[in-house]
């Protein structure tokens, strides 16, 4: 990898008015490890002001002595580049936010106060004299080395540094999701004992931390590591309930298990948020409505109390309310019955309705990841296929005169005649003629075809009604012979 033109260009302009520059920060973590950055920072000795001098397309708010600047690429991680002035933050009694934020005068300073080794690196621009390689490291904490060990270790004492942010207990745990390390022996004590700090943390800030890991490759690794450091009780307590609790015949892991290992499934899948949150609730509520014990015991009704429950938790968590009530309905309705031969299409039209055609296609990846979660190593039998068949067919529109671009009510005007078994029947031949030919289904032709069909005898117009009626039978067959072979079901 390189470093890219747009970084070096502000590094340049920087240097050349006489002040330090870096890329620091988890952009030169990626870079090192040969990942695309997201978005690359830059910290500097120039003071804010003097950043906005030297780059007048610019935008400062004033919180964190960082300079927003506007660059020509074209690339979205390269549009906009962040350049902070060294700085060290003094107390933090929100245990978010320092009290004050102060200029620093050295990077070591600087990169002292961040929160993990592996993101205390810093890249310095070499001259194209000096070696082929362009960057010089400098690593004052061995960053590099646990990079190499894959480690996520905490700067200096890590009580001070969770201590001082506590979103950062939350982050230790999505850094080493995301990028498959593991937790030095301090720093995870050290979490375990600051848990109850995340008390102090808003919301909004959790929740995208939450989503995060949900979304990672390795998500259900991470929400056991949220169990594992006392974390996931400040997050979503409802999930421990299903600690112990065991299950049915139908199971072969506990509640919580099963519904880790439904997440599991959904992200090896890649699916997306909506299917992996409704894979780790859809029987988050089973150990409230537990009866009974062993092989035999039941959970009545623990659809519906789950998406109560999946309600109030995506309300807490504060998501966008049309992914919230998505989320709701895949939960409530993941229970739903079908087996070939034994449930009709109404209750599969009913089902589609109530859960929304748009969403029945998450609604059955959640029931694979039900399936796998539960132990059952087939994601998609043959029933599963039957049923996909069942809901495009219910789903497509009919055949029918309503197809149309002109009804009944042109009909009786045009041929100024009352309402009767003549009207349908004009408008199945005009139906017919379509089928044969899209191009027809126009306003003026069908008008012109109602004054001819209008002359006709009751004879002659009913035979070729019936003939228009084989014709849309026809091709009903034919789509239905078509969505068979789609879903190999016979």
């Amino acid at each position: 990898m390189k470093i890219p033109k747009e970084v070096k260009s502000v590094i340049n302009k920087l240097e050349k008015a006489g002040f330090e520059a870096y890329i620091v920060g988890g952009c030169a973590r990626d870079f090192l490890q040969g990942r695309e950055p997201n978005d690359w920072d830059v910290a500097t000795s120039a003071k804010p002001e003097q950043i906005q001098e030297i780059f007048p397309e610019n935008f400062y708010e004033n919180r964190f002595l960082t300079v927003t600047i506007m660059t020509e690429s074209k690339k979205p991680p390269l549009k906009e580049i962040e350049i902070t002035t060294f700085r060290s933050e003094a107390k933090y009694s929100d245990k978010r936010h320092p009290d004050e934020v102060r200029f620093a005068k050295t990077l070591k300073e600087d990169l002292s106060r961040r929160d993990f080794t592996i993101n205390a690196i810093a890249l310095k621009l070499k001259s194209k004299k000096t070696g082929a390689k362009s960057y010089e490291v400098i690593d004052p904490f061995g960053g590099q080395t646990d990079l190499k060990k894959k480690t996520i270790r905490a700067v200096g004492n890590p009580d001070d540094r969770f201590s001082e942010d506590a979103l950062r207990l939350m982050r230790a745990v999505r850094l080493a999701t995301v990028l498959n390390f593991s937790l030095e022996e301090k720093t995870q004590a050290a979490i375990i004992q600051n848990a109850p700090l995340l008390k102090l943390i808003s919301t909004e800030r959790i929740r995208d931390e939450f989503i995060k890991i949900i979304l990672s490759d390795r998500a259900a690794d991470g929400l056991e590591l949220l169990r594992q450091l006392s974390l996931l009780k400040y997050v979503v307590p409802e999930l421990l309930e299903g600690v112990g609790c065991g299950q049915n015949k139908h199971h072969i892991y506990d509640c919580y298990e099963h519904n880790l290992f439904s997440l599991k499934y959904a992200a090896e899948k890649k699916f997306n948020l909506a299917v992996r949150l409704a894979s780790l609730f859809h029987d988050i509520a089973k150990p409230r409505v537990k009866k009974g014990e062993g092989l035999n015991s039941t959970f009545y009704n623990h659809e519906i109390v789950g998406a109560r429950m999946t309600a109030k938790i995506l309300e807490r968590l504060r998501l966008p309310r049309d992914l919230s009530a998505k989320i709701i309905k895949l939960v409530r309705y993941h229970l739903f019955y079908y087996n070939v031969g034994e449930v009709g299409e109404s209750s599969v039209r009913r089902l589609t309705r109530n859960v929304g055609p748009e969403n029945m296609e998450e609604l059955l990846q959640v029931r694979q990841a039900d399936r796998i979660g539960s132990g059952v190593p087939k994601a998609e039998p043959y029933k599963l296929r039957h049923l996909k068949y069942i809901i495009e067919k219910v789903s497509r529109d009919p055949i029918s005169a309503k197809m149309l671009k002109v009804d009944g009510h042109d009909v009786m005007k045009m041929l100024a005649v009352q309402p009767g078994p003549k009207i349908g029947q004009i408008l199945d031949v005009l139906l017919g003629y379509v089928l044969e030919d899209p191009k027809k289904n126009k306003k003026i032709y069908l008008e012109k075809e109602i004054k001819k069909l209008g002359k006709l005898t009751t004879e002659e117009l009913s035979s070729l009604a019936q003939k228009a009626e084989k014709e849309k039978e026809g091709i009903e067959i034919k789509k239905d012979e078509m969505t068979r072979e789609k879903y190999w079901v016979t």
